[in-house]
């Protein structure tokens, strides 16, 4: 890049910093060029990718993001949105596809070589499963694996022997798509840890954290506008209750009353009829 076009990317960059809410690192590290143009035409109207190098980028970020464009499988690029980061993390994860192994590759989450028959015939490959810690047997004509295995932990590197294995096996534990490192938005920095919702486990820990509201309201007699039917009508059933059961007169509950004295009339009738 000629000196005189370094300026003018970084005033891109500055330009498209101040035009967007959201700015983002992403790691393009081992991103092929076909999913990443099927990626930039997915993300037309939502968010704008810009490559350059690693120094220009540092000139036009801010030094919050600086941290995220270092290290060894780093290639970084950035982001730039008006979208809500959590919105758009979960977009690029969406489109990530899967991809076979290979070595040198870091794990993004434990690979799990589960039990069960495999397509492989007996043979050489029994050899080749038991040195990745596989515990195999022939059954039905087919190579099986015995029992699960975690072959490789989050954040291990691939070994050439196991990605041979997975290779056999057909098993795509990779994932091909935009990695969003972080984002920035409003002076706020989201990490992948904080971005990455489990969007069940989250609407689930909403409605558990809104029955404890409810029952700590309803409980310690604090009631809310939201609450007070609900309120009202536990005083109603804890009325009706004590009604029925000190035998109170109320023309409400005057019908279960009567029906709880009919009720012990007849037990009263059975147990006299079974004693004589």
């Amino acid at each position: 890049m000629l000196k005189t076009e370094k300026p003018v990317q970084v005033k891109k960059i500055n330009d498209l910093s101040g035009s967007h809410k959201v700015v983002g690192v992403l790691n393009m590290h081992k991103l092929p060029a076909k999913q990443l143009q099927q990626m930039r035409e997915s993300l037309r109207g939502k968010a704008v990718i810009k490559m350059t190098k690693k120094s220009l980028i540092k000139r036009g970020l801010i030094e919050d993001l600086h941290a995220k464009l270092e290290g060894k499988n780093v290639e970084p690029a950035l982001l730039f949105s008006n979208e809500n980061p959590f919105r758009l993390y979960k977009i690029l994860k969406d489109s990530r596809t899967p991809a076979s192994a290979k070595p040198g590759d870091v794990a993004t989450k434990d690979i799990t070589i589960p039990a069960g028959p495999t397509p492989l015939p007996p043979g050489p490959a029994i050899s080749t499963l038991q040195k990745v810690g596989l515990k195999a047997s022939v059954q039905n004509g087919k190579i099986a694996v015995l029992f699960d295995k975690v072959v490789c932990k989050a954040g291990e590197t691939v070994s050439e022997e196991l990605a041979s294995v997975l290779n056999l096996l057909k098993i795509e534990p990779m994932e091909i798509g935009l990695d969003l490192v972080i984002a920035w938005e409003g002076g706020v920095l989201y990490g992948r840890d904080v971005l990455d919702v489990d969007q069940s486990q989250y609407i689930s820990d909403i409605q558990s954290a809104v029955q404890q509201g409810v029952n700590l309201s309803l409980n310690t007699g604090f009631i809310t506008k939201f609450t007070s039917p609900l309120a009202i009508q536990k005083a109603f059933m804890e009325a009706r209750t004590l009604c029925i059961e000190a035998d109170i007169i109320e023309k409400a509950f005057i019908d279960d009353v009567l029906a709880k004295a009919v009720r012990e009339a007849k037990a009263l009738q059975m147990k006299t009829e079974n004693s004589q």
